[in-house]
Order: C-alpha cells, then structure tokens, then sequence
C-alpha cells in the first residue's frame, strides 16, 4: 500500500534542539512528495501562527494540525476548531488559579493569553511558541473562541499535577504531556488522531496510507492510528513501546531519513 500522508510532531521530533531542521534537504524531499502525490501535515501541540512559521514558501500548501488538533488548517482553510463554553472554560480556569507553581496559558484561535503578572523568563519562553501572545491582568474570557490551556510547572510536579487534573476536571479536559514542564489541557478527543482523521476523511486517505512521527505523550493516538507510527529515538520508553516503528534521533535528521524510504519506496514501505 502506498503512503499517502506523512504528519509530523514538531519539538523533538521534526526540529532538532536548536528549534531548526535542514531546509535544503527538506524541501528537495517536500518537492518529491508532491510529485508522488503525499500529504504533509504539521501535527504539534503549538500555536498555529508558530507553526507556519517554520514553513516560509509553502505554509498555504500544507496542513496544520496544531494546539494538539485543537486548530486544523489546510491550505490556508479552516476546517476545525474545537470549543469549549464559556462555563466549561471559568470551571477550568478557577481551578487552575488554585494551583501554585503553575503558570497558564490559554488559548485561542487568534491569540493566546498569559498573565503580566508571570516572571519575565516565562513570557519569554511562551513567546517562543506563541507568536501571538496578549499580555492580560486577569483570566476573564477573553472575547475568542478557546480550544486548549497550556501549563508550565516544575517537573516533579508534573505526575502528580496530571493525575488530580485527570480526575478533577474529567469530561471538561483532557491533560496530556506536550514535554518538560509541559501538559496541554486538551478537549476530549481533540487531539492530533482527531485532527489527522478530519484531514484523512477530507482526502479519502486510509490508516495504513499514513506515517507519523513524535516523542511525547500528545504523540500517543496519532502513532496508534497511523499504519506506520515512528516513535523518535529521543522518546521515552513508553512512547517507543506503544509505536510499531521507530526513527533515529530528532538531533540526527531521523524523520528526514525515514522519508526518504518513503520517496524510494524501501522497507518497511515496500510491503
């Protein structure tokens, strides 16, 4: 069967630590995915806005699905958001403001919002990933439609931290590790399978036509679902476990690697 989708996590997967990849190899390979007729899809917990970025030329080509398949765009067209009401979003929120050692980021489709208040080295960090970021007093709804939260907190708060939002906050959100420090309160079932399965219903495209690359617990259903799911070399163990194909390091160029066998046909594509 021949692959028709190729979908990339984007923070230790596609980019390498230093937040880049090779461009000049990448594109001669995007260049060989149109001619075979391949879909490339961004599937990250990031910003939209962010994403684009790193894909100067051919943003309004590809797709996004991005904020962890709560924003899926396709050539520059919206095809789905998720939402949470405006109840749903101040239970979360009141929450949160509970918690000490967490500092919050809400997020919308035409900005992401974070408290002035937070230290300097937080906004800098959050402005990395959130190109369009609003600096607000307070977590009032803000006037735009708000898909996910995004969480920073120390690390070995992190377990404990997910357990109690699990159980608390059951049925409203969902919390998933996006990485160190990280977790992404996510819709239930908005996550990047979802996003990937509107895209792959919207082209006709099969499980077993679609190749999928990642290293987090946001990487878990996308790896599942695909027909070929690569699990980084840089993954932890039981992200490595749940997928049934495993890439080099995100340091070593290891999605690049695999799409070559992809372009030529070698195994395990071959079958």
């Amino acid at each position: 069967m021949s692959v028709k989708l190729i979908a990339v996590d984007m923070d230790g997967t596609f980019l390498d630590d230093r937040k880049n990849y090779n461009r000049a190899r990448f594109a001669g390979q995007y260049q060989q995915m149109k001619a075979q007729g391949i879909r490339f899809v961004v599937a990250s917990g990031n910003q939209y806005y962010q994403l684009r970025s790193f894909f100067p030329g051919i943003d309004h080509e590809i797709s996004f699905v991005s904020d962890n398949g709560g924003w899926v765009v396709s050539e520059n067209q919206d095809v789905f958001n998720g939402a949470l009401t405006k109840q749903q979003y101040d239970t979360v929120i009141d929450h949160l403001l509970t918690l000490p050692h967490v500092d919050i980021i809400t997020c919308g489709k035409r900005s992401g919002y974070t408290l002035q208040s937070y230290s300097e080295g937080f906004k800098r960090m959050a402005g990395m990933y959130y190109h369009r970021l609003e600096l607000v007093d307070d977590f009032a709804h803000p006037d735009d439609v708000i898909f996910k939260f995004a969480l920073n907190l120390p690390d070995d708060l992190l377990a404990d931290t997910m357990d109690s939002l699990t159980a608390i906050l059951e049925g409203i959100v969902v919390p998933v590790s996006s990485g160190h420090g990280s977790i992404d309160l996510i819709i239930p079932g908005v996550h990047k399978a979802n996003g990937l399965r509107i895209l792959q219903d919207k082209w006709g495209i099969k499980d077993g036509e679609v190749v999928t690359f990642g290293d987090g617990g946001n990487d878990i259903e996308m790896l599942c679902q695909a027909g070929f799911g690569f699990a980084m070399a840089n993954a932890p163990d039981k992200i490595k476990q749940i997928a049934r194909f495993q890439a080099g390091y995100n340091n070593e160029e290891g999605v690049l690697d695999v799409i070559d066998k992809v372009l030529k046909g070698e195994a395990p594509f071959n079958e």
